[in-house]
């Protein structure tokens, strides 16, 4: 297994990196996420990676955290998502908003994600709840306690039914330093930061 790579960047795309490692070229499929944070062409890069062998072919994924790596691998478990979906949801969310919107059981969130319908979406909050809470070392999940959660929820709750789209109030809300406030501090500041 190839755990990670360290070597030059020889070529990149928003999708794909070669990356030289002692002279053998490696091509290696990243999500956005990882594409935007690499370093440019003839520069080094670490890359923590994770190895797929088929019969026909062997394909390296790329990381540039741990964090990344470990949804990944979640994610590839699940019925239905391959390598190549668990790539567009880590493109398309942040792994905090991935965990968020399972924690928060948002649906809406993860449909707008390419590739996401709604049965996948709903497959993948009911198949990740327990394995996002055993991601315990990402910040996100150690740092909203529950109580945090429900008035952040309650808080988007009311935005979409004011008439706001669940992208935009979990944008919004995700803005907003939570800690401490109520349900009707948390809307005021919102709807202040909406309608600015």
């Amino acid at each position: 297994m190839i755990g990670s790579l360290n070597g030059l960047i020889i070529s990149k795309k928003p999708s794909e990196v070669l990356l030289e490692v002692n002279g053998i070229g490696y091509e290696v499929y990243i999500p956005l996420s990882t594409s935007f944070k690499l370093p440019s062409v003839d520069q080094t890069v670490q890359l923590l990676t994770h190895l797929i062998v088929r019969e026909d072919q062997h394909t390296l994924y790329g990381f540039i955290t741990e964090d990344e790596r470990k949804l990944f691998r979640a994610l590839i478990k699940i019925s239905g998502v391959g390598a190549k979906l668990a790539l567009t949801i880590l493109s398309g969310i942040n792994v905090e908003g991935f965990i968020r919107s399972v924690q928060m059981q948002d649906v809406d969130t993860l449909v707008h994600l390419p590739g996401i319908g709604k049965k996948t979406a709903e497959r993948l909050l009911v198949e990740m709840k327990d394995k996002v809470g055993q991601m315990g070392d990402i910040a996100l999940n150690d740092a909203i306690e529950s109580k945090d959660l429900r008035i952040i929820q309650e808080a988007h709750n009311a935005l979409t039914s004011l008439g706001y789209k669940s992208v935009e109030a979990r944008k919004i809300l995700d803005g907003i330093d939570s800690n401490g406030l109520t349900v009707e501090a948390l809307l005021k500041q919102a709807l202040q930061s909406l309608n600015k």
